[in-house]
């Protein structure tokens, strides 16, 4: 069995082997913060949060510059709480590359509705997930939240070239959320908070009743997507088996988070390759497709 990092030694060659794990961008908007805040201080945290992000050792591996993750992480402030206290919204992505060609394939697409934090320009930008708290619950958050999405980027990323390769990483956001910052307008932590939270994603990710899933990304991507350059077939037949694993998963676990969160972002990959495929392959995914995904379903409803 291939490991993330074995595999892209066959696929990529770099003399750098000490590289940090991401390539992020980051990017903040701030349109809608009143005029009498100054603007630089937006600069200021997006070039922090850029070096807090690829300057940061995330695993015990080593990485080829060529091999870093590509990322992006966008923070849209909609409300300036006062003292220094934003709120927003927060959009994840990651991608990642596909055997013997130039394309990425979607990791996550994601958008986080409750990001509250605070900062003062200058101010250190920390994370210690031995103590996820820090001292103040609102400046913590920040940081806490994006160590989170980067464990489960990691955690994605990792199960995508070994089986359950992704476990540690997983485990680790878990410890975020059980550690996470706590006060009046922080939110996205807790099962209560919704339906559709860091809670509900890091538990079942790490829930054995979601251990299919684990399954699914790896035949998704090695079984699936890194075979389409030598035979086609057999890469549609490792995706269906893929769809196969999270159909289990849905109908076992009804209006669970992780289904329609590893579909965002796959719609159009999905509809390319299974496009392409014999009329029973086509039938076969329009039915799995069109059940899973059903925000989507009219663009499915075209295979």
């Amino acid at each position: 069995m291939f490991t993330r990092s074995l595999l892209l030694l066959t696929l990529l060659i770099s003399v750098e082997m000490s590289a940090q794990e991401l390539q992020s961008r980051v990017s903040i908007i701030a349109n809608k913060v009143s005029s009498q805040v100054d603007r630089k201080i937006f600069q200021t945290l997006q070039g922090g949060l850029t070096n807090f992000i690829n300057t940061r050792k995330w695993t015990s591996d080593a990485f080829a510059t060529a091999e870093r993750i590509q990322c992006s992480f966008l923070i849209s402030i909609d409300q300036d709480l006062g003292n220094n206290v934003f709120k927003g919204k927060l959009t994840v992505q990651a991608a990642r590359p596909v055997y013997n060609t130039t394309y990425d394939s979607p990791l996550i697409n994601f958008q986080d509705d409750n990001v509250v934090f605070k900062y003062v320009e200058f101010q250190p930008i920390e994370f210690n997930e031995n103590r996820v708290q820090g001292n103040d619950p609102m400046v913590a958050n920040l940081t806490a939240v994006i160590a989170f999405y980067i464990n489960i980027i990691l955690g994605l990323d990792y199960d995508s070239y070994s089986l359950r390769g992704g476990e540690i990483y997983f485990q680790r956001a878990w410890n975020i959320v059980n550690n996470a910052p706590g006060a009046r307008d922080i939110a996205g932590w807790k099962s209560f908070d919704g339906l559709r939270n860091r809670y509900w994603l890091a538990e079942n990710m790490n829930n054995n009743r979601f251990a299919l899933v684990h399954d699914a990304i790896y035949a998704y991507y090695r079984t699936g997507m890194d075979v389409f350059f030598e035979n086609e077939e057999a890469g549609r037949t490792g995706m269906l088996n893929a769809l196969n694993y999270l159909n289990t998963v849905n109908t076992e676990n009804l209006n669970s988070m992780i289904v329609p969160f590893l579909f965002q972002g796959k719609a159009n990959e999905l509809v390319k390759v299974f496009g392409k495929g014999t009329s029973e392959q086509r039938n076969k995914a329009r039915e799995l497709l069109t059940k899973m995904d059903i925000t989507n379903i009219a663009l499915y409803k075209t295979l």
